[in-house]
């Protein structure tokens, strides 16, 4: 049988077999006890009247018993007058002062007349069919004595005798008990049933119908509690559905925030968020990219379409492919920093781990960039003191120029830029300050974004295209390390490079 796939159903289910087995063992046991309970009060009552009938059994008959030498004829009875005062009943194994079979103290036995004491016979009321009954045999064939109402279809019992006590059983709907005495009689104590079976079946039934009704009420309250406990489940469920048909500003309502559930609600809101974040800036980036791109394509196309409308000279049509060149060159540019930032997002660019000096990378970055600086009439300033890090040589150097550019482009003429490196605690830094006119706060928080220039103009009259400080914080996070920057409108910017550091290298010699 295949199980319902639905998680209500299946926790249901086990719900039912868990109280099905819970009841049915309850049940059992009840009834176990309870007539165990019953059966056991049944035979200490008949075992107390086998007692008192079997203390009665086992008194000295009166009068005297027959001399060991009279042996009267085959069927004459004993005259009184031939028998004489008896001693006590010797009450050790065997009986040895009755004779032997066939004396005539086995005749005497046979043949005598029990009498039960008034208090046993206040234990039996013989005109209650329902009521205990007796039976007494000698030799396990002889009934000797028997009560009125005892069943019609009663049989002495075929066990050994010898004084042992046979423990109570069933015969029919009859409970009884027996014992046999040193010399040969056997007690019966017997109580019909009927009535006890019947109360027997009667609280069977009340313990299946009781336990119906504790199975129904903990099936529909376990049903109520399953569902509520699945609310929150089906409205994860809705809500991810929902965000994944396009609405990426779904979210799950929390309620309880400090239960389990509540806790993955908010651990999927922050998901969807980052999510919704994440396409965002790809739809952005995507239009970006595009709007990047269709400029210089506009560009060829019009310088082309410009040099195949008539014939030119050759220095027309020099500057033609110059112009197309310098536009092929933007665009390499562009997808190049596209493709190196699509590989920090995977995760695949690859990195040398190296001991590397910042200050030194610095001061190769300065003599490289300081041409720029002299056309644009910009002082650099280094203050460098040895700064250990590890990391890739070629990747640092690229963030260092990048800044410095930065700095010079985004400057005021004759202004300056200030190079230190610094090593603090357990992190060395580097920082780039310039003194350009500053970047307003509201756009210093989107700052890192990808194709986002706080002066749009200006950067695209240049050829930046605004992927360069988005890389350099990807390469400062694949070292470990961040990006960040201080600005004050009108006092200039200063960029932070911060990553690890590590022992300087000892030199041997």
């Amino acid at each position: 049988m295949r199980l319902p796939t639905s998680i209500r159903w299946r926790l249901q289910l086990w719900l039912a077999f868990l109280l099905v087995g819970l009841l049915s063992g309850f049940g059992l046991t009840a009834f176990q006890l309870y007539r165990t309970n019953r059966l056991n009060q049944i035979d200490g009552e008949l075992e107390q009247r086998l007692a008192a009938v079997a203390a009665d059994v086992r008194r000295p008959p009166e009068g005297p018993r027959p001399l060991p030498g009279d042996r009267p004829a085959e069927g004459e009875p004993f005259r009184r007058g031939e028998l004489r005062p008896h001693p006590p009943f010797d009450r050790g194994p065997g009986f040895p002062g009755f004779g032997r079979p066939g004396e005539p103290t086995e005749r005497w036995l046979t043949n005598r007349t029990i009498d039960l004491s008034p208090a046993t016979r206040a234990l039996f009321d013989e005109a209650d069919t329902n009521g205990f009954y007796y039976a007494i045999w000698f030799r396990g064939d002889l009934l000797l004595k028997c009560s009125t109402n005892a069943p019609p279809d009663l049989a002495a019992p075929r066990h050994g005798l010898g004084g042992r006590l046979v423990r109570a059983g069933f015969r029919a709907a009859n409970r009884e008990v027996f014992l046999g005495t040193e010399i040969g009689d056997c007690v019966l104590i017997g109580r019909p049933m009927q009535t006890d079976l019947a109360a027997m079946r009667r609280f069977a039934l009340w313990l299946v119908v009781a336990g119906l009704a504790v199975l129904a009420v903990g099936l529909g309250g376990g049903w109520v509690i399953v569902t509520r406990a699945i609310r929150p489940v089906e409205t994860i469920s809705a809500a991810a559905a929902r965000i994944s048909a396009g609405n990426l500003a779904e979210r799950i309502p929390v309620r309880e925030s400090g239960s389990e559930l509540g806790r993955l609600a908010g651990v999927l809101n922050t998901t969807f968020s980052r999510l919704e974040t994440a396409f965002a800036q790809q739809r952005q980036f995507t239009a970006d990219a595009s709007h990047e791109l269709r400029t210089p394509i506009a560009v060829l196309l019009s310088e082309t379409q410009t040099a195949l409308t008539r014939e030119r000279s050759p220095s027309e049509y020099r500057e033609t492919i110059e112009a197309c060149q310098d536009t092929a060159q933007r665009m390499r540019r562009l997808t190049e920093s596209l493709l190196e930032l699509a590989r920090f997002d995977a995760g695949q660019e690859a990195m040398q781990r190296e001991p590397q000096d910042l200050a030194g990378l610095a001061r190769d970055c300065a003599e490289a960039i300081r041409p720029l600086a002299r056309d644009r009439k910009i002082t650099l300033h280094t203050d460098l003191a040895p700064t250990p890090v590890e990391g890739d040589g070629d990747r640092l150097h690229q963030v260092i120029i990048n800044l410095l550019t930065n700095a010079i482009h985004y400057n005021r003429e004759a202004g300056e830029v200030r190079i230190t490196t610094t090593v603090t605690g357990d992190v060395s830094v580097l920082r780039v300050t310039d003194t350009g006119p500053g970047i307003a706060p509201e756009d210093l928080p989107r700052l890192f974004h990808r194709f986002y220039r706080a002066d749009p103009a200006r950067a695209r009259s240049q050829g930046r295209a605004g992927l360069g400080l988005a890389i350099s914080q990807a390469i400062a996070d694949a070292h470990g390390g961040s990006l960040e920057v201080e600005s004050r409108v009108g006092e200039g910017t200063t960029f932070s490079l911060t990553l690890p550091a590590i022992e300087p290298a000892v030199e041997t010699g």
